[in-house]
């Protein structure tokens, strides 16, 4: 059956688009006069034959699950989104990330037991829900617009299942025994297509398939009224297959979903002294000195963004312990202002955003506590050092796998890098692509 999904267009029916289905989801799911729950179920045992614990296993300063966790929270069309798991650690980190956590059993968490019977499970201990979408954690590169679309189509055009797919080009040859002769499958060796002349096939991406209860008790994810949602190439990452993580991590880099709010051309950093840039521990000398320090790669990773032209404000609070003559020390290292602030963190730093003429999208911020939550989710991009409090994590777009004091800084400067953060350009600075922008 044809899919209602079409492949991208130019970017500004995709914008359109988009902005159509938030006003729709905006009102919330009642198309027909009834309101169904809809479940994002994702899938994570804890026996992972290739990658042990992989689910979990940090992707781009991400935990992979969460990739798929941000995604379908973002989405807003879920009444729920669970992790499925039978392991502690999994579902610890599921939890973090704002998920509730069915605890399978071990009927259903053998290596020969399948995603169907675990769905299964799912749907008798949950029969208020309605319609499953089955998630897969190894789909990175997943985007809140596909699960968006992928729902409509399920309420709004009345299909009882979709699933995701990708284009692909290949040609496929039938497997034969020995010394018998190979056949073609989907080409007719004497007049090969041309890519531009071949629509090509769809094949299952694996990213995720929406079935209602009904289908699932019965033993099917694809049935009844059933149709396909189209992604693209640059979007099916499947770990299961690209088991090279540095691959996927570029991939994700470039392709990844990292929140609500995109970053825009880098313009300026602002960054906590205390608990990112030094520890936050206060070192008394003999004589009852207070002393602090921080790390040397980080002073570089400043430099890095200078040379750039990228501003560097290090940000001091007023219950910070860093010391004025700390804090001057820091200004002839490091050629940076820092800002005391006295009042509310994202009052005072709105206040010298406007002053900059700059907007959040043009800010990356490095936090590390509950006052820096709102300024981490307002930020183009956040980032936090290792092992921060649950509510800071969860705001950030990025968790450096380094400890505050210890190169967390230059990791995330050399993670904007690699994200070309500080060459994008605005729209109005592109001809053609709109007027300069009035602040």
């Amino acid at each position: 059956m044809a899919s209602l999904s079409k492949r991208a267009g130019d970017a500004e029916e995709c914008n359109n688009r988009s902005n159509k289905r938030v006003r729709i989801f905006d009102h919330g799911f009642d198309y027909d006069g009834g309101e169904k729950h809809i479940a994002a179920v994702i899938l994570a045992r804890g026996g992972s034959k290739g990658i042990p614990l992989k689910n979990i296993k940090l992707l781009a300063g991400v935990p992979l699950i969460a990739w798929v966790l941000r995604a379908a929270r973002d989405s807003q069309v879920f009444h729920s989104i669970w992790v499925s798991t039978d392991h502690d650690e999994i579902e610890r980190v599921a939890k973090n990330w704002g998920a509730q956590v069915h605890r399978r059993s071990p009927e259903v968490s053998k290596d020969t037991s399948t995603s169907l019977e675990t769905l299964q499970e799912f749907s008798r201990m949950n029969p208020e829900v309605d319609i499953i979408c089955n998630i897969q954690a190894t789909s990175p590169c997943l985007h809140p617009d596909h699960l968006i679309e992928a729902v409509e189509m399920m309420t709004k055009h009345g299909y009882d299942s979709v699933f995701s797919v990708v284009r692909r080009y290949h040609f496929r040859w039938k497997e034969t025994k020995e010394e018998e002769a190979t056949e073609p499958l989907n080409l007719n060796p004497s007049c090969r297509p041309r890519r531009q002349d071949w629509d090509g096939e769809l094949c299952e991406n694996g990213s995720f398939y929406f079935a209602t209860k009904d289908l699932i008790n019965k033993g099917l994810l694809q049935g009844g009224k059933v149709t396909y949602f189209e992604m693209l190439p640059e979007n099916s990452v499947d770990i299961d297959v690209d088991i090279d993580w540095p691959v996927a991590e570029q991939r994700v880099l470039r392709f990844g979903y990292f929140g609500k709010d995109n970053l825009g051309k880098l313009r300026m950093l602002l960054c906590n002294v205390s608990g990112c840039l030094t520890d936050g521990q206060v070192y008394l000398s003999s004589t009852g000195e207070e002393m602090f320090s921080f790390n040397t790669i980080d002073l570089t990773a400043i430099n890095m963004l200078k040379n750039k032209k990228i501003e560097v404000i290090l940000i001091l609070s007023s219950d910070d312990p860093v010391s004025d003559a700390f804090a001057e020390k820091l200004y002839e290292k490091t050629g940076c202002k820092v800002k005391h602030l006295k009042e509310d963190k994202q009052v005072e730093l709105e206040r010298l955003l406007k002053e900059k003429r700059l907007k959040w999208k043009n800010v990356a911020f490095m936090g590390n506590d509950v006052p820096d939550v709102d300024c981490l989710n307002l930020a183009g991009l956040s980032a936090v050092p290792f092992d921060v409090p649950i509510v800071v994590l969860n705001a950030a777009k990025y968790q450096c796998q380094r400890a505050a004091g210890h190169g967390a800084l230059k990791e995330f400067v050399e993670h904007l890098m690699k994200k070309g953060a500080m060459f994008k350009e605005e729209p109005w600075l592109i001809p053609g692509q709109g007027a300069k922008p009035s602040y």
